[in-house]
């Protein structure tokens, strides 16, 4: 541990006239507990000595101004010092010298008028992550998602296959792993959510906060409309035929046709004939009006699966990381072995070889096509949850040395492989379901809700067991779609907290604000399950939460860290944490790279921005695309509009105020370097708070 080359002792102080009395506060990541009473019954005893330890830098109390590190050896006379809280009156400037000493009863009075009111705060402190394990399932939970299984392997298939991963590869290694980095060391080292955390390093980008949190806010509204339509086909799936494999039900048409596969030849359709999914799809589960101006009436049975999803998402964070950290033991793991499952099955398919080849056979000449690259990059931001703010409130649960670093690289490969690998599972099942009906793989591939509940359970009719293989697949869909929704809403949730911590942190009221956002989100779901909900939820899906969204986000977080904040600076605070500073190649990318990358990128989109369309038929009234920008621009206007709001809230020069909207707060932990040794053990220090009185 560094000393100052003349450290100061203090015994015995007397300072104009006045007794000091002291209170030892241990300082664990900026919060201040465990006091060491010095003072006797009679209040005659002066300053102890206890063993060496750093003081903080900065005003104490007393009125004086201790510069420096220095070192103090004080005397702890209690063994088991009760518990104190953070005095925020002492840190926010000194002290009051108006106070008196002690009363007519013997008890002392606090010279700072915040240390009553610290043992309150107590309560007020932030839960932590109970292990690592509990934190890096919860973020594999996030991040590995239903666009892993019905996203990935479609644009890999449809963007030129293996030739595909060399734009991916090259957007992961420049934005996906440096933002990912970036946005959880950042929780990390702030112990802030989502909004917070930026306050703390640069309050002038505040509004990247905001942004990232409108964009959670509308994400948690339609996200689980996914979970509710799951559920009512795992529900569907629990019988003998499944619903969707033939035509004889009361929702089916006269145009629709059964495919069967019959001596190596399907039987004959007609030329405008529907398959009984399709049909089950639209007529059954959806009932879709002709367009979003025809909403209809409210799917009830979709309803009650989406108040069965939300429930279950309220019980999963009720009590913050620590109900959090115990579910995803399951809801992260067991979809592997759901996957697992389903690759075994989908490989000892007859078709499935073609299927792959399709999936991977590479086609060089699609990299000349400037969309495959817009394809990666807006697929590395949906697939690992960046620029939401959800990495930013998990990492800050963390303890301080904790290596966000590695855990980091490791989510990141961890992602893409598990992206990798569900593209063998789907496309096996594709190719055997292409080699059944005699059709070209292209008129069978499917993205998105198109490939989970159309595609993938039309191939499930064809296989022998189809109900346990059903239940299987949408069992997998539900939990890779409910781990990502409840961290999303422990995102927004973490960062409201964390901006009114007396309000929300007080017993039950946390509970009551998830609730409330649960509910709320509900109601405002709702919408999205009527007969004409498809277009709302496309609507939402194509413009709230787009990559133009995301990207928009990302450049101001690159921009913040690494110029406003400094990139130098932030690699100092991560080697503070960790022992160690990353691979110099991320810092080079939050200083180009990354900035560059997802401009270029943002604009592109912007330029070959094409309106809305659903099932490639149906064109959105003028004001439905309206509607879908004020969606997308309800975020992105966020951070130039909070810019431009405390600019002019603040007095001085134009300079001066941005001078003081670029410093940083002072009570973020010290930058200063530590090694591996100071890792094994907690960053401790000694904040003196004293009592004074009367000296005689």
């Amino acid at each position: 541990m560094s000393t100052s080359p003349h450290p100061r002792h203090l015994l015995g102080v007397k300072y104009l006239g006045l007794r000091v009395n002291a209170f030892l506060l241990k300082q664990e990541r900026n919060i201040y507990t465990q006091p060491l009473p010095t003072r006797d019954a009679k209040g005659s005893a002066g300053l102890q000595i206890a063993v060496g330890v750093t003081l903080l830098p900065g005003t104490f109390p007393l009125g004086i101004c201790w510069k420096g590190k220095g070192q103090l050896s004080f005397q702890a006379p209690s063994p088991q010092p009760p518990a104190v809280a953070q005095c925020p009156a002492c840190l926010s400037g000194g002290m009051d010298s108006k106070v008196s000493g002690t009363t007519s009863n013997g008890e002392t009075k606090p010279v700072c008028p915040g240390v009553e009111k610290a043992v309150e705060d107590g309560a007020l402190q932030r839960d932590q992550w109970s292990n690592k394990m509990e934190f890096v399932l919860s973020v594999a939970g996030e991040i590995i998602g239903l666009g892993n299984v019905w996203r990935f392997p479609y644009l890999c298939y449809k963007n030129g296959g293996g030739a595909f991963f060399i734009p991916y590869l090259i957007f992961l290694f420049t934005c996906g792993i440096p933002v990912f980095l970036l946005e959880t060391a950042l929780g990390q080292y702030t112990s802030q959510g989502g909004i917070t955390a930026w306050r703390k390093i640069c309050p002038i980008f505040e509004g990247i906060g905001y942004a990232s949190q409108v964009i959670v806010a509308l994400l948690n509204i339609y996200y689980i409309i996914v979970l509710a339509w799951a559920l009512f086909y795992l529900f569907s799936s629990f019988t003998v035929d499944l619903p969707w494999g033939s035509c004889r039900h009361d929702w089916n048409t006269e145009r629709c046709v059964e495919f069967q596969r019959t001596n190596g030849s399907l039987n004959a359709t007609a030329e405008n004939a529907t398959s009984p999914v399709i049909e089950f799809w639209e007529r059954r589960v959806l009932k879709i009006s002709e367009g979003i101006q025809h909403l209809g009436a409210l799917r009830w049975e979709l309803a009650l699966c989406l108040l069965l999803a939300w429930v279950v998402c309220y019980f999963c964070i009720w009590k913050g990381v620590k109900s959090t950290g115990k579910v995803v033991y399951f809801t992260a793991t067991f979809p592997y072995l759901m996957l697992v499952v389903l690759l075994i099955r989908g490989v000892t398919l007859p078709g499935a070889a073609q299927g792959i080849q399709f999936y991977l056979y590479p086609n060089l000449t699609r990299l000349w096509d400037p969309q495959v690259w817009m394809d990666a990059g807006t697929q590395i931001f949906f697939s690992f949850a960046i620029c939401l703010g959800c990495l930013t409130a998990l990492g800050s649960y963390n303890k301080y040395h904790n290596n966000c670093y590695r855990d980091s690289i490791a989510l990141c490969f961890l992602n893409s492989g598990t992206s990798f690998v569900a593209g063998f599972a789907i496309f096996s099942i594709l190719g055997f379901m292409s080699q059944e009906q005699g059709v070209p793989i292209s008129e069978v591939a499917e993205s998105g809700p198109g490939l989970a509940f159309i595609a993938y359970p039309r191939a499930v009719v064809m296989l022998p067991f189809s109900p346990l293989w059903a239940c299987c697949f949408f069992f997998m869909v539900v939990l890779l779609g409910l781990d990502s929704q409840f961290v999303c809403v422990e995102s927004l949730v973490t960062a409201l907290v964390d901006m009114y911590p007396r309000v929300f942190r007080k017993k039950n009221r946390r509970e009551v604000l998830i609730l409330g956002v649960s509910v709320t989100s509900f109601l405002v779901g709702l919408v999205m399950l009527t007969e004409g909900g498809m277009y709302v939820f496309q609507l939402f899906d194509y413009y709230a939460a787009s990559g133009m969204c995301l990207l928009f986000v990302a450049i101001f977080e690159s921009f913040c860290v690494a110029w406003a904040y400094g990139a130098g600076r932030f690699y100092d605070n991560i080697e503070d944490m960790i022992g160690y500073r990353p691979w110099p190649l991320i810092k080079y990318c939050w200083l180009f790279l990354t900035p560059a990358v997802c401009t270029a990128t943002f604009l592109f989109s912007l330029i070959k921005y094409t309106p809305l369309t659903y099932n490639k038929k149906y064109k959105y009234p003028w004001w439905g695309d309206a509607l879908g920008w004020l969606l997308a621009l309800s975020s992105m206007v966020c951070i130039p509009a909070w810019s431009c709001y405390k600019l002019s809230t603040l007095k001085g020069s134009f300079r001066e105020r941005v001078r003081q909207l670029l410093c940083p707060a002072e009570d973020l932990p010290e930058g200063h370097r530590a090694g591996p040794s100071a890792r094994a053990t907690p960053r401790t220090s000694l904040l003196i708070l004293t009592e004074l009185e009367p000296h005689r």
